[in-house]
């Protein structure tokens, strides 16, 4: 099995691209701790790894992260041994249906027409660029202006994410949605 590897705006995440789809039906998932990735063998192997500090479940990848003191020429082997081997046991990616991501995005009922418009960019513009780089966004909240975004993948932890978050979404926030007067990002549980 090939898997393709791209370096990503954050030097403590690589992109791992594997030739076989990871029929990730759920949507984009990240997994910060070994409790968290109960919910994937493939996640809970990977933690295994002595130096993995993180992994994201992208539409067609898997985002690493390493812990800042590891160098990716120790551990990137064993990764990719990880991937190669939960795809030849054909071992489902998930264990159960839990996925934060598609819900926080979904737009629901209860939502303001403010927040669906929100949505509707975060999910349509924001998202696939981010998923370029081995990361994804997730709407947390809006209240008094403010839009509170959770980082995932490569994007958490990324040097740029400030200027990503400040010069690119906040201000194409501030374009389509006059209401939003600033963009924050919050550090998530998952």
């Amino acid at each position: 099995m090939f898997i393709q590897t791209e370096d990503t705006p954050n030097p403590n995440s690589l992109k791992f691209i594997p030739e076989e789809s990871l029929n990730n039906k759920k949507g984009p998932i990240s997994f910060g701790t070994m409790e968290d990735a109960q919910k994937s063998p493939l996640a809970q192997a990977l933690f295994t790894i002595d130096g993995v500090d993180g992994v994201f479940f992208g539409s067609d990848f898997i985002t690493v992260s390493k812990k800042e003191k590891t160098d990716w020429s120790t551990i990137k082997p064993s990764i990719m041994l990880t991937i190669m081997e939960h795809f030849s046991r054909k071992t489902p990616l998930y264990s159960d249906e839990a996925d934060k991501a598609k819900e926080a995005n979904q737009i629901k009922d209860s939502d303001s027409a403010i927040v669906r418009e929100i949505k509707e960019i975060i999910e349509h513009r924001v998202r696939p660029a981010v998923a370029q780089d081995g990361g994804d966004i997730i709407f947390h909240s809006f209240e008094d202006g403010v839009l509170k975004l959770e980082l995932h993948g490569a994007c958490s932890g990324c040097p740029s994410s400030t200027v990503t978050l400040k010069d690119g979404i906040e201000t194409m926030m501030r374009h389509y949605v006059p209401e939003v007067t600033s963009v924050e990002a919050i550090n998530s549980d998952t």
